[in-house]
């Protein structure tokens, strides 16, 4: 296996390592020259330093008082790592100078002792490999949940204290022992997390409320966003209010249209395209802006790179970036300007899903469900539902991922399937029909929508005096990147056990620690549909 080491901006012949993502090079890793995702050496390389200056940071925090900027820091830092949001390495050298500055602030203007990760991808010992890297992706993956939170001024110090620990940790020389019961501890952080967030977005935004929207783009200038940060959505739809200017959500940002205090801007009109992995074929050709506010942005292709902006932490060499002022604001005036300029369509575009359906609905969230829990347990005990499904995650460009539309499509048809992130593509433009005056698909939203789905696993189990993992429940999985490591790790702190996963395993799972998976929560890698739902249905 490659080092990962430490590298300035003229080391550009070096090779890297990474394995953190479910596209790496052979299911094994990326070791040459660019990543699948598109990053190159020189900027995965200043990844590693940045995440050895993090473990730096989290040693000088070492029995400090809370401090909210280093913690923010932190954020910062662990988000720019995530597959898909930074690949300008000078963006990423910049937040590992912000980062040492303030350890040094923390540590009595002395740099802390960093970790060099070459030691964590060339460690002798697999499975201490393993757990070290099962821990870093899942904080990678929960600092993206707790920055969407900290933008909207939520914030939990005990929570930035456990990414402290958890950061220390990985610079540990702790054995797998040692270090299985801190992964765990990432996953009940997470769970803490996405209360957090689910907070934030519902007290700043109203409790999402079931919303069908439309996929056609109307005519007229418009601007396309995409991500996750509602915060970025509402700025912006705040400052195209009355401009002439439709917006249309993209990805993971499908959501926000259930949020009341953003779907009362009647510009906010429908979504735009897919799954984030088809952005170069939908955008191309498109006579509009795109504004990327976290992750999921990939290389532009030439017909459409004069017309991406990126925000927050998203950066990519050449591409125009809006920053945040001093007032935590942001100016979108050379984003709705661009839309004037390029005009949009002269006729209505009618677009579909990709099963050819011309909308779909989402906003199930925890609220929404819960408030019907009465139909829904009814359903069960009368026996109208025979079994609930929750079928989401990641998508991805990789073949196989056809499984969950295929899984959705055979399943019982008395069956209810609730679904989240952005892997719902694959389905949730099927009309599936209805059970009890509920559509069969229930969108609960983005990927830190699981919450909403334990919060309603949790209502379900109390209500049938039984515990989560006794429900008609099972839960089908899609992950490609480190927000559904951190998922994948809150569902096991909470024992649940029998998760479907796929549609490949981790690469970065060693052989011992998948059989400890298996062994104790029941894992099991998805196979065809046909022979998953008969294992599930006992058939």
């Amino acid at each position: 296996m490659r080092g990962a080491l430490m590298v300035t901006l003229d080391k550009i012949d070096a090779s890297m390592f990474c394995f953190q993502c479910e596209q790496t090079a052979g299911c094994s890793g990326c070791t040459s020259k660019a990543g699948v995702c598109g990053k190159d050496n020189v900027t995965a390389r200043a990844q590693d330093e940045l995440t050895g200056a993090l473990v730096g940071l989290a040693r000088a925090a070492e029995g400090k008082p809370a401090n909210r900027d280093a913690a923010r820091t932190l954020l910062e830092g662990m988000f720019t790592c995530v597959t898909n949001v930074d690949f300008d390495a000078l963006a990423v050298q910049a937040v590992t100078a912000h980062v040492r500055a303030v350890a040094r602030g923390l540590n009595g203007d002395v740099v802390p002792q960093e970790y060099n990760l070459d030691r964590l991808w060339n460690e002798p010992d697999e499975d201490v490999r393993s757990v070290k890297s099962l821990i870093l992706f899942g904080l990678r993956g929960m600092a993206a949940y707790a920055h969407h939170a900290f933008v909207l001024d939520y914030v939990d110090d005990d929570l930035s204290e456990r990414f402290y620990e958890c950061l220390r940790a990985i610079g540990s020389d702790g054995t797998v022992a040692d270090l299985l019961p801190v992964a765990l501890c990432v996953g009940e952080a997470n769970y803490t997390c996405m209360g957090l967030l689910d907070r934030a977005n519902t007290q700043s935004f109203g409790a999402p409320v079931p919303t069908e929207v439309p996929l056609a783009v109307e005519p007229g200038p418009f601007i396309v966003v995409s991500g996750h940060d509602l915060k970025d959505l509402s700025q912006l739809l705040d400052q195209t209010d009355g401009r002439g200017v439709n917006v249309y959500t993209h990805g993971e940002m499908l959501p926000a249209h259930a949020y009341p205090e953003l779907k009362r801007h009647p510009q906010l009109k429908g979504n735009f395209g897919t799954a984030w992995q088809n952005q170069c074929r939908e955008f191309d050709g498109m006579p509009a802006p795109v504004l990327f506010t976290t992750n999921c942005i990939q290389r532009p292709r030439k017909s459409y790179a004069d017309r991406v902006f990126t925000t927050g932490l998203v950066q990519f060499p050449g591409l125009p970036h809006i920053e945040e002022d001093a007032n935590a604001t942001k100016d979108f005036s050379a984003v709705i300007d661009r839309a004037l300029e390029l005009g949009g369509y002269d006729e209505l575009e009618r677009l579909t899903g990709i099963n050819g359906g011309a909308s779909v609905t989402t906003g199930f969230g925890h609220d929404a469900v819960l408030g019907v829990a009465d139909k829904v347990i009814e359903a069960v005990k009368s026996g109208a539902v025979s079994h609930i499904f929750l079928v989401g995650g990641c998508d991805g460009a990789k073949p196989g991922r056809n499984y969950y539309t295929e899984f959705v499509e055979k399943a019982p048809k008395d069956s209810l399937i609730l679904t989240l992130a952005c892997g719902k593509f694959r389905f949730n433009d099927l009309d599936l029909g209805t059970i009890g005056g509920l559509p069969r698909i229930l969108d609960m939203g983005q990927c830190n929508d699981a919450y909403s789905a334990l919060v309603v696993a949790t209502a379900l189990a109390k209500a049938f005096d039984c515990g989560v993992n006794d429900l008609p429940l099972t839960l089908v999985l899609s992950w490609y990147e480190q927000k559904a490591v951190a998922i994948l790790l809150t569902l096991l702190s909470l024992g649940l056990k029998g998760i479907y996963l796929g549609p490949t395993l981790p690469a970065f799972i060693s052989p011992n620690v998948l059989d400890t998976l298996v062994k104790v929560y029941d894992i099991r890698p998805t196979s065809t549909p046909d022979a998953d739902l008969a294992m599930i249905l006992g058939k």
